[in-house]
């Protein structure tokens, strides 16, 4: 075991090696010996995926030595084709090199097609991807409309998040996993990076809230059906709720920069993010001071990066357009606001009392329409 333990701290090196100029004096046999590598480190997670004990152990040699945990037992399995993308995305690798790969990819050996048919059509469709998304942007559009490709980037992240969730992990894989996610969002521009946060959490299903009960409504199986969909989204968004709510300075940006419809929309689907996010607009507001002169609610700092008055308004009106259950949890927390603040009855005295007042006249309006 020993042995085998040695082997499998090798995979940084060959993966680092696969990215570097080191290629351009690989000949088409260095080449079939990488490819063999990766297939033997594939073979390893699957012939090990189901001892625990094995698999730890093999997952804290590859993070040995390591500067950050980015790499674990899962990795095993998608040697081949993390060793592919990163070659076809190494210009270095000379051209007979390179067209050896492609052989290998397209026209893989029978032992190889067996376990994983779909895994080759995925490299290539994420190659595509990768190559498509490389190509020069527009320009910046609204964050309402959440343009193409950070939907196609969202598309991308998610099946990932999705894979890495498909089998359970050990708390120093799960670490690396973390790592990871931050790593590749912190690439982005900050704004871009919310974008595609925000898109991967509309595309999840969850196992429980607003949509699954009017799921039960309609079809009694229907929940049953989708159970296994849901768990292995509720794996895919706990790393980003992670990324994203563990640093208060970074949910604010997120908050502030999104709009507040869209805001709403993750607030009804999200139970793990409507409450931070009332949370953060209780906050905000209590910051809100009242101009006699102006006859409004102005901030009380205007260098801090929180909302106007009327930003808030709206924020607290979108909440309202949403399920039943989320419109209902708002009004809620509005009025046990309202009642710690002295309960007035007038404008000018509470900002959660004239915010109140807002949101239920805006709603007796939606209901006279």
């Amino acid at each position: 075991m020993e042995a085998v333990l040695e082997q499998v701290g090798q995979l940084p090196a060959l993966l680092a090696v696969s990215r570097s100029a080191l290629v351009r004096d690989w000949d088409s046999l260095t080449l079939d010996r990488a490819l063999e590598w990766a297939r033997y480190f594939q073979h390893l997670h699957d012939r090990f995926r189901t001892r625990p004990r094995l698999r730890e152990a093999l997952g804290r040699r590859l993070r040995r030595g390591q500067p950050s945990p980015l790499l674990g037992f899962p990795h095993l399995g998608r040697c081949p084709q993390l060793l592919g993308l990163a070659l076809l995305e190494n210009r270095a690798l000379p051209h007979a090199a390179c067209r050896r790969l492609l052989r290998s990819l397209l026209q893989p050996s029978g032992e190889e097609a067996g376990p994983e048919p779909h895994s080759l059509a995925l490299l290539a469709r994420r190659k595509a991807a990768s190559r498509l998304l490389a190509l020069p942007r527009g320009p910046p559009r609204p964050p309402e409309g959440l343009e193409p490709q950070v939907q196609a980037e969202a598309q991308l992240l998610l099946s990932r998040l999705r894979e890495e969730g498909e089998e359970a992990e050990p708390v120093g894989e799960a670490a690396g996993r973390l790592t990871w996610l931050s790593g590749v969002l912190e690439q982005l521009p900050q704004p871009r990076a919310f974008e595609v946060v925000a898109a991967v959490l509309l595309l999840v299903r969850q196992g429980s809230g607003a949509e699954q009960a009017e799921d039960r409504g309609q079809d009694g199986n229907s929940l049953s059906g989708s159970q296994a969909s849901a768990t292995g989204d509720e794996y895919a968004a706990g790393p980003l709720f992670t990324w994203l709510l563990g640093n208060l300075g970074r949910f604010s940006a997120f908050c502030l920069f999104l709009p507040g419809s869209l805001l709403a929309s993750l607030a009804g689907r999200h139970s793990q993010f409507s409450r931070p996010y009332l949370d953060l607009l209780t906050v905000w507001g209590s910051h809100l001071l009242y101009d006699p002169l102006k006859g409004q609610w102005v901030k009380s700092c205007l260098d801090k990066a929180e909302l106007s008055w009327e930003e808030l308004r709206e924020r607290f009106t979108c909440l309202c357009q949403g399920s039943a259950l989320l419109r209902g949890q708002t009004q809620a927390a509005l009025k046990l606001l309202k009642a710690q603040d002295g309960d007035f009855k007038v404008r000018g005295l509470s900002v959660w009392t004239d915010l109140l007042m807002e949101v239920e006249e805006y709603l007796r309006k939606a209901a006279e329409r």
